[in-house]
């Protein structure tokens, strides 16, 4: 499977953006998906993951109450949407297909990782 992450780019602080991620090859619909970013000098860092139907999802800390993940299986797309955003956040930001229905916040619950797509948050 591969995964096409795109809408990334320049937003001012405070402002939204909505990054998406389509798989081809092979469908993702009974694997949990997730979001992950990595800023410069920085390890790669859970943001968000949602259940294979889009009955649970997770948070990192650092997001929970400005970030929604999203998923349309029938589209075989993940969606993230960021709001309220600040110049922390700024990183590439990258899709991964989860192991199992449901998956967690490390980065062996995952086995296919998407090319990234950047984020830069001015102040």
């Amino acid at each position: 499977v591969q995964l096409q992450a795109s809408g990334g780019g320049l937003v001012q602080a405070g402002g939204s953006l909505r990054v998406s991620c389509r798989a081809s090859g092979r469908a993702l619909s009974n694997n949990a998906m997730g979001w992950f970013r990595q800023a410069p000098g920085k390890e790669r860092e859970f943001v968000a993951s949602i259940s294979w139907n889009g009955g649970g999802a997770l948070y990192g800390d650092s997001v929970k109450g400005r970030f929604t993940i999203s998923r349309d299986n029938a589209k075989n797309a993940v969606y993230l949407q960021m709001n309220s955003l600040k110049p922390e956040d700024t990183a590439v930001y990258y899709c991964a297909g989860g192991l199992r229905p449901y998956s967690g916040r490390s980065l062996g619950d995952y086995r296919s990782w998407g090319q990234g797509t950047l984020v830069t948050v001015s102040s």
